[in-house]
C-alpha cells in the first residue's frame, strides 16, 4: 500500500520535475516595436541614424524612417523651406525632392519627428529663437499624434581647426569642453521651451571622448610637416572623421581635417543613443556591430550611449 502511495505520488509530480527548470530558463522574448520616424535635420542626423535600421533588425523590430536632411541646414533653413511652399505650393525651393514638409509629415502616422541645430551654431542658445519653436509648432499643426525630439548634435573633436584659432568673438567656443557645454545648455533649455524630450547624442559622444581608457587623444608625435601619403597621426578611438589624404587642385594630395562629422564609431554610438530613445529598450548586448569596430569597443560604444540615456 505504501509502494502504491509513493509511485502515485512519483507520477504526479513528475512533470513538474522533469519540466520545470525548462520552464524557468526560457526567456520571454521582447515585444516587437515598429516605430514610424522622420528626421529633420542635415549630415548630423544622416551620421546618428546611419546604423539605426541595422540595431533595429538585431532587435527583431521594424523601423519605418524619412530623413529630410539638408547640408549644414539649421532650424531657420527648414523653417524658411516649410514657408516657402506654403507661398507656393510650385515652387521647388519648398520641396524635399517630390514633397513638402507637410505632406511628408501627412504622408503617414509618424510616432516621432526629430529637429536639430547646425552644429556650428549649437552653442548659441540665441540661434535656436524664434525658428526652434515655429519650426515645432508647424510639425505639431501637420503632425499632431507625433512626439517631436530634439536631437542633441555633438562638439568637434579636442584638435579640429576651430579650437587651433579660436574665434576672438564673444561667446564662440574655445575649447571642445566648451562647445559641448554651450550647446548642451541650449539644447536642454529650448527643449524646456518645447516640451520636448532630448535625444542626448552629443552627451553620448563627450562620455566616450572624454573617457580615461578609451577616450581619443590627439597624436603629438606624428610630423604634419612632412608627411607623405598614405601615413596618418594616430587616431585610435577617434568618433568623428579627423585627418585623411584628400586631392589638391593641383593634383597632389593634401592632408585635410574633418573633426566636424562622425566616423563609423561615432556613427554606430549615435544610432545606439537613437535606438535606446526610440524603441525604450537597452542596446547594451544587441547582436549588431559594424566590422570595422572591436567588440569590446562595441561593447564600450552601447553601455556609454545607455548611460547618457538613462541619466536623461
Amino acid at each position: 500500500m505504501f509502494r502504491s502511495i509513493l509511485l502515485l505520488t512519483f507520477l504526479t509530480l513528475a512533470p513538474l520535475f522533469l519540466f520545470g527548470n525548462a520552464r524557468a530558463q526560457q526567456t520571454t522574448p521582447s515585444k516587437t516595436k515598429t516605430v514610424r520616424l522622420v528626421t529633420v535635420g542635415n549630415s548630423f542626423s544622416q551620421n546618428a541614424t546611419r546604423y539605426l535600421d541595422d540595431l533595429v533588425r538585431a532587435g527583431k523590430h521594424t523601423l519605418i524612417h524619412r530623413p529630410l536632411a539638408i547640408g549644414g541646414a539649421s532650424f531657420e533653413v527648414h523653417w524658411d523651406k516649410a514657408q516657402l511652399h506654403e507661398k507656393d505650393p510650385m515652387d521647388p525651393k519648398g520641396l524635399y525632392g517630390k514633397k513638402s514638409l507637410r505632406q511628408e509629415l501627412k504622408s503617414d502616422t509618424w510616432d516621432y519627428v526629430t529637429i536639430q541645430q547646425a552644429s556650428f551654431k549649437s552653442h548659441n542658445i540665441a540661434t535656436y529663437r524664434p525658428t526652434a519653436k515655429q519650426l515645432h509648432d508647424y510639425i505639431k499643426m501637420a503632425a499632431p499624434k507625433s512626439a517631436i525630439l530634439v536631437h542633441q548634435t555633438w562638439a568637434y573633436r579636442v584638435d579640429d581647426p576651430r579650437f587651433a584659432k579660436p574665434s576672438k568673438t564673444k561667446g564662440e567656443p574655445s575649447t571642445q569642453k566648451e562647445m559641448y557645454e554651450g550647446l548642451t545648455k541650449a539644447y536642454q533649455t529650448i527643449a524646456g521651451e518645447l516640451g520636448a524630450r532630448v535625444i542626448p547624442v552629443g552627451d553620448a559622444m563627450y562620455l566616450a571622448d572624454t573617457h580615461a581608457k578609451w577616450g581619443y587623444q590627439s597624436d603629438k608625435k606624428f610630423d604634419f610637416k612632412n608627411a607623405m601619403p598614405p601615413a596618418l597621426p594616430n587616431q585610435t578611438h577617434s568618433l568623428h572623421t579627423g585627418w585623411r589624404w584628400g586631392a589638391a587642385k593641383d593634383g597632389k594630395k593634401s592632408l585635410t581635417m574633418d573633426g566636424h562629422h562622425a566616423n563609423v564609431a561615432g556613427e554606430y554610438l549615435g544610432a545606439c543613443v537613437f535606438f535606446e530613445v526610440l524603441f525604450g529598450e537597452s542596446v547594451v548586448g544587441n547582436t549588431f556591430v559594424p566590422q570595422q569596430i572591436d567588440h569590446d569597443y562595441a561593447r564600450f560604444l552601447q553601455e556609454t550611449a545607455h548611460q547618457a540615456v538613462a541619466k536623461k
